[in-house]
């Protein structure tokens, strides 16, 4: 989808849409790429369709809300679901038990910077719910990674977009 549609689903449908997105976005589903997504807010918001700070509320809380469905998937389901997940997804298998150990290892701090290395950020949720890391200490260094993830993607559109518009 170009940029011209993505822009026309944030006049039309507003924060609504920019939090749809970005939630599927942070489901690791195809075809919604950060690096596509989180700008166009920035650009939306200096359209002044949007307050700035608002758009950043609303990727932070749509990329949370996201993570955490990630998160249950791996509490709940645990190994079933990662079973299942590594048959569909057999090249993940290796990188999920990777950060499995890291999280181990790291803890909160692990999950932190996980949030902010592409591909990791999204599925870093699964590992940590399967593993049942404390859910307050993985909501508090989730939404911190999140948060600076997004503010250099949404500030990015916000401030380089305006040569776009």
């Amino acid at each position: 989808m170009n940029t011209d549609i993505w822009m026309q689903y944030f006049t039309t449908y507003g924060p609504i849409a920019i939090f749809v997105v970005v939630f599927l976005e942070y489901l690791n589903l195809p075809g919604f790429p950060a690096g596509v997504i989180m700008p166009l807010a920035g650009m939306f918001a200096a359209r002044g369709e949007i307050n700035f700070f608002a758009a950043i509320a609303i990727t932070v809380a749509a990329g949370l809300a996201g993570s955490m469905v990630l998160y249950a998937l791996g509490w709940g389901g645990g190994e079933i679901f990662l079973k299942k997940y590594y048959k569909r997804f057999p090249k993940h298998r290796e990188l999920i038990e990777e950060k499995m150990t890291f999280l181990r290892e790291k803890g909160a701090a692990g999950i932190f910077v996980s949030k902010l290395i592409p591909m990791v950020r999204t599925l870093i949720s699964i590992p940590a719910g399967a593993i049942r890391m404390d859910l307050t200490r993985y909501v508090v260094s989730s939404t911190l990674g999140i948060t600076v993830w997004n503010l250099i993607f949404v500030g990015g559109g916000y401030f380089f977009g305006e040569a776009f518009l």
